[in-house]
């Protein structure tokens, strides 16, 4: 099997603010390893542009993808000694961010993955929700994060449990500007709606359509007000952040 994939991305300040903002991904596509990471955007009142660390952590994290390929000979990627190599070559830059790191492996099957904070995925199946993967904070809206200054490293990133995939299945991974603004049933209908799978288009939709209208909806119920509710402070409404999307479209080798 391999992982088809395509990606979108809005900057929440894409007006005024660097286009580049504070989320970062990569797609290896050859090694069927997929990545984001969200910067932390209180650092900026310290003066500090979290997207930076983001970024390089992402661009640390392909070549520890590639590094793997080159020296094990196999395409199965491990993304915890990806996410351990990106960190340790990231020490030169300030700044803290989230890292979710997917990774399919022909060898078992399964997706394997590795989080810090609040980014994750979600998995479909003939166009229905099967699984999200958790999160990690230390308090509503407080989310584990890598960096120098950062009270976690990569040794407290959860180790998801490997999930079963086969061909068809669609991944969708994210930042927390799509998780806290799209519930899973919302996806479900634009799978249903797009029954041919175009890994690129279905991330501009799912980022666009639904990330992007939701986190400016201030009256709907969305995933950070229901989360905010369970914590004891009630916020109607969708969260305005950036939005990264990745959308991973499993299929046969040989197509």
């Amino acid at each position: 099997m391999k992982m088809v994939c395509g990606s979108f991305y809005l900057s929440k300040d894409r007006r005024d603010w660097p286009v580049e903002g504070e989320d970062a991904h990569f797609i290896c596509a050859e090694e069927n390893t997929i990545g984001v990471a969200d910067g932390v955007g209180g650092c900026r009142k310290h003066g500090i542009d979290s997207g930076v660390y983001a970024r390089k952590l992402m661009n640390n994290a392909v070549t520890a993808v590639h590094n793997q390929h080159r020296i094990s000979g196999d395409s199965n990627v491990d993304p915890r000694k990806v996410l351990n190599e990106a960190y340790a070559n990231t020490k030169d830059v300030e700044g803290l961010s989230t890292a979710c790191i997917v990774a399919l492996n022909n060898r078992d099957g399964k997706l394997h993955a590795v989080n810090v904070g609040d980014s994750g995925f979600m998995f479909f199946r003939n166009n229905k929700f099967m699984y999200k993967s958790p999160i990690q904070q230390h308090g509503f809206n407080c989310p584990f994060n890598l960096g120098r200054n950062a009270e976690n490293g990569p040794q407290s990133a959860e180790e998801i449990k490997p999930v079963e995939v086969i061909p068809g299945d669609v991944i969708v991974l994210g930042t927390d500007g799509l998780l806290d603004n799209v519930w899973p049933e919302e996806i479900e209908q634009v799978l249903e709606e797009n029954t041919v799978v175009e890994p690129e288009l279905l991330a501009w939709i799912i980022a666009e359509q639904l990330a992007l209208r939701n986190s400016e909806d201030v009256n709907r119920f969305s995933p950070y007000s229901i989360a905010s509710y369970k914590a004891g402070k009630e916020r109607i409404g969708g969260k305005v952040d950036d939005i990264t999307v990745i959308v991973g479209h499993i299929i046969a080798a040989q197509q």
